[in-house]
């Protein structure tokens, strides 16, 4: 009897022990997209800023982010995110998509 106890404890103790470890990756990688996503949001509004100062002193957007980095000191981490920037018309912001393509 008794080594069925310690055998039903000692399942009980794996079970346990890797449910914790999938909530515990769990939470990493949650965490992991949340700061994906925060950075994210940083570069679009650093565009967006930049765009709008643009049209503040040229009276019209920019028609491509690379007029932002010439001119305006905008800086791209081109390698790990994709920068999709359309421009509708001169008088109307841009749309803006930040992508992370990097590595988690």
């Amino acid at each position: 009897m008794r080594v069925l106890r310690d055998h039903k404890f000692i399942t009980v103790c794996v079970i346990v022990a890797i449910v914790a470890l999938i909530l515990v990756l769990s939470n990493a990688m949650r965490t992991t997209d949340d700061d994906i996503k925060a950075r994210e949001d940083a570069i679009k509004q650093t565009v967006q800023n930049r765009a709008l100062q643009c049209y503040v002193i040229e009276k019209a957007y920019p028609e491509s982010l690379s007029y932002l980095e010439e001119n305006y000191g905008l800086a791209v981490n081109k390698e790990d995110y994709l920068i999709v920037y359309q421009l509708y018309a001169e008088n109307q912001p841009p749309q803006i998509r930040v992508m992370y393509q990097g590595k988690k």
